[in-house]
């Protein structure tokens, strides 16, 4: 798995984007369609990671934020196909194409969008998570100061279980 420079997909230029990043790892397995190398990455999360979105999700409930349920971080459900307005585990879809899922929620402190892309390479094919936040106002600043270290570790850790594991 490497960082990626490239551009994320994201909300439009209008507003102030603070954070952004890319990861991208061998997809070793051809067969998998993206809504399975979705499943793949994001439907096996670790126990902690759960504990952690359970909490910030109750902190961010508290500010009056819409947030997903419990249930919804503590038993992702995915289905074979998707298309924008549906939900992907506890983030709506934006965008499903049979190469890239893009999802995410927009709140009053920031939006985000999470993109799941599966490209063709000359090897075998590559996955890049891309995630992009436009913040609103001083509450987003604040909040991406405390969870921008969670969410680098937690995503490069999804993606390299991944891998380990063979599920792509």
């Amino acid at each position: 798995m490497r960082h990626t420079g490239g551009q994320p997909p994201g909300p439009p230029h209008d507003r102030q984007r603070l954070f952004r990043d890319s990861y991208r790892a061998p997809l070793n397995r051809a067969e998998l369609g993206i809504v399975e190398i979705y499943a793949a990455l994001f439907g096996h999360a670790p126990l902690y990671v759960k504990v952690l979105l359970v909490i910030r999700n109750w902190l961010a409930g508290l500010a009056g934020l819409d947030v997903p349920t419990i249930d919804d971080i503590m038993h992702v459900r995915i289905e074979g196909t998707y298309r924008a307005g549906d939900r992907i585990g506890p983030w709506p879809v934006y965008a499903c194409t049979d190469h890239e899922i893009v999802a995410g929620r927009d709140n009053r402190h920031l939006d985000f969008r999470l993109s799941v892309l599966r490209e063709a390479s000359p090897g075998p094919d590559r996955v890049t998570v891309s995630t992009i936040c436009t913040v609103h106002n001083l509450a987003g600043k604040i909040y991406l100061f405390f969870v921008v270290p969670f969410h680098r570790f937690g995503v490069k850790r999804l993606i390299a279980n991944a891998v380990a594991a063979h599920r792509i």
